[in-house]
């Protein structure tokens, strides 16, 4: 081997159903391809050390594994297949391509199709299954709900409390008090409303509204004072640490904090003494917020709405809503003038506001999906977003402008080369955006200016390729995150942003609600100051990863409710677009936001090729091409839950069970 292949990478180790894996190392870019006989016992997620290796067969970025550094997954969710006195795990994690064997003493007594957890003993070797031991039966696979709990078990989600946390929350949990109010800003005259989803039970944001003789806006964003409630370093904080946010699942709901707390003495519930933070903003009629203020406060909120109470009341004009809400419609009709000056603010200097729907399911008593649909985001959600928006980007500069610790929500910059092949995807649709070039790279490979994007999904807006262009944007785009230094936030287009609005249910919301205290009453003193930065990095790192899982359990909880919902629906026909397109086919979308595929097998008429450059599958002979935004008529030909996926065929290509290609043959 020549010496500079003996450098050796360290990487995460991703495994392969066919046997060989990839390695995501730490000191390169991209991933490198590790064959079968080189993963020398590396297992899923493992921490491992590779030696790359001299290019073969055309490949240029092989390596083989050397040794296991660190073992990254120590238990796993499956499905138990019983055989004589053993039995094996089926792991739900496709990338696993070994079961797991289980001798029949350390079975737990599991039956033939128990969805089990199982703690591996071996990895296995040299073609060797590797071991394992039950430790969870979380039922049968047709029971209602284990497939869900199979997710979250997955994700090492905790689901229940522990006994002492529980009963921290119980003995906190007390009515607000004449001690609580002292010190506080009295707004219980003031009226305001919280507006959240019909079935919400953590309602942690109040809103209130007056405009003066001079025009003047005055918006009072009322956030629930959670840290009252939940000390630093107490159980229930620890708690909330861990966890890092509250998961919302198809068919149930894990909170960061106890119910007590969650849907209790901290939610914001219509005619009850609440203890707040409180940003009071004045806002003029350009929508420049011109003085604020922010408080400790005792509120008491007047109604409970509901966002579609409210779309009614100032998008349809229900008279019969109008009239049940007749005290509150004025103030809610200024909301709605103010939430528009504030969205054209951010409009104007560049703000993305990406139009992707998220998904509702309806589930009958079992659990099964019986009805999907997208999530509508309407007047009034746009609302509650431009306000809590304005609170969050106010508390982010006045802290960061005082220099001290601070936990920011930060979106960097796109990378160069992703808003080149951007910039190079919609050339070929006719569009086109500026960037800035760098030291001795042209223009439309450097940085670029949010309101680039801005203006092109603005220009693609109604057009036929609006959905391809905003998905391909969204995928250049990098994920925002939590950080102690105010980089930024891309995607709003602001120097300063936080999150401030959520502390129910985001730790980080829960963290700097703490400094804010501290600092209202003249405690941010040099030890605080150290202590805060002590933490502070641990705890935005800690914070955004349980982000990423927590999404990502959302994401496979709905991809599987989906895949059961189409169960029902073989062989119906659907229209949708295409979504994605790879080298083994199309994404085809419905307008209920399910998703499947089809097989570039299943495109018949021709030898068809993706073309990456284009974006799109192209026929070599004929020339047919399917794109990105494309509508297509299908029909569903596969749903697999365990696969959590949905497979279609052209349906004008599918007719008595066989297919049929447009140049007329049967195939």
């Amino acid at each position: 081997m020549k010496k500079k292949e003996e450098k050796t990478l360290t990487g995460i180790f991703l495994p392969h159903a066919g046997g060989f894996g990839f390695v995501k190392a730490d000191e390169a870019d991209g991933d490198f391809y590790i064959p079968a006989d080189r993963v020398n016992g590396a297992f899923f997620k493992d921490e491992v050390e590779i030696c790359p290796l001299a290019a073969r067969r055309g490949k240029n970025r092989e390596a083989g594994v050397l040794r296991v550094l660190k073992r990254g997954c120590r238990q796993l969710v499956g499905t138990y297949e019983k055989a004589g006195n053993f039995g094996f795990v089926r792991p739900d994690n496709t990338h696993i391509p070994r079961d797991i064997f289980v001798p029949a003493e350390r079975s737990m007594g599991a039956g033939d199709g128990c969805k089990v957890v199982v703690e591996l003993t071996d990895y296995g070797k040299d073609g060797k299954n590797p071991e394992g031991k039950i430790t969870e039966i979380l039922g049968h696979i047709r029971d209602a709900g284990v497939d869900v709990l199979a997710i979250v078990k997955a994700s090492e989600l905790p689901v229940e409390f522990p006994e002492k946390v529980l009963e921290q929350a119980s003995r906190v949990a007390k009515p607000v008090s004449e001690a609580d109010r002292q010190g506080r800003k009295d707004l219980r005259d003031v009226v305001m409303v919280t507006i959240d989803g019909e079935d919400a039970k953590d309602l942690d944001d109040a809103v209130s509204l007056t405009v003066d003789e001079d025009g003047i806006y005055h918006l009072g964003v009322h956030i629930a004072d959670v840290c009252n409630y939940v000390q630093e370093n107490s159980a229930l904080d620890r708690e909330a640490f861990e966890r890092g946010t509250s998961v919302y699942l198809a068919d149930r709901v894990i909170p960061m904090l106890p119910p007590a707390l969650s849907n209790g003495i901290c939610s914001l519930n219509e005619g009850e003494d609440r203890l707040a933070l409180s940003c009071l903003m004045e806002i003029d009629g350009t929508g420049e917020i011109v003085n604020y203020e922010i408080a400790e406060s005792v509120i008491r909120v007047d109604r409970r709405m509901s966002y579609t109470s409210v779309k009614k009341i100032l998008e349809d004009r229900d008279a019969g809503e109008i009239r049940k809400y007749k005290a509150l419609a004025p103030m809610l009709e200024r909301m709605w003038e103010l939430s528009a000056l504030l969205r054209e603010k951010r409009r104007q200097r560049g703000a993305v506001d990406f139009e992707f729907q998220e998904t509702e399911f309806v589930l009958d008593e079992t659990g099964h999906p019986v009805d999907i649909f997208p999530r509508e985001r309407n007047t009034a959600n746009l609302l509650i977003e431009d306000f809590m928006l304005a609170a969050n980007e106010t508390i982010a500069q006045h802290f960061y402008w005082m220099d001290v610790p601070f936990m920011y929500r930060v979106h960097e910059r796109p990378d160069g080369d992703k808003i080149q092949k951007l910039n190079i995807f919609i050339n070929n649709l006719g569009y086109y955006m500026k960037a800035v070039g760098k030291r001795g790279r042209k223009a439309g490979d450097g940085e670029i200016h949010p309101k680039e994007i801005q203006k092109l999904l603005r220009k693609a807006a109604g057009t036929p390729e609006e959905a391809m262009i905003s998905r391909m944007t969204l995928r250049s785009m990098k994920q925002a995150r939590y950080s102690t230094e105010s980089s930024g936030h891309f995607g709003l287009a602001c120097r300063y942003y936080c999150h401030f609005t959520s502390p129910i249910r985001r730790y980080p919301d829960l963290q700097i609600h703490r400094i804010i205290k501290d600092w209202l009453r003249g405690r941010l003193n040099g030890a605080r100051t150290e202590h805060y930065r002590s933490i502070l990095d641990e705890a935005a790192k800690r914070s955004s990863e349980r982000e990423r899982l927590a999404q990502e359990a959302e994401r496979e909880t709905d991809k599987l409710k989906k895949a059961e919902y189409m169960e029902d629906r073989i062989g119906e026909e659907f229209t949708g677009v295409v979504s994605g397109i790879t080298s083994w086919g199309l994404y085809v979308e419905l307008p209920n936001t399910v998703e499947g595929m089809i097989h570039v097998s299943r495109l018949a008429g021709d030898y068809f090729v993706y073309d990456e450059n284009a974006c799109e599958m192209r026929g070599e002979k004929t020339g047919k091409t399917y794109r990105l935004g494309d509508k297509l008529r299908v029909r569903a030909v596969g749903a697999d839950r365990t696969e959590k996926t949905v497979d279609f065929v052209l349906a004008e290509e599918y007719e008595d069970g066989k297919r049929t290609s447009k140049a007329g043959g049967k195939q």
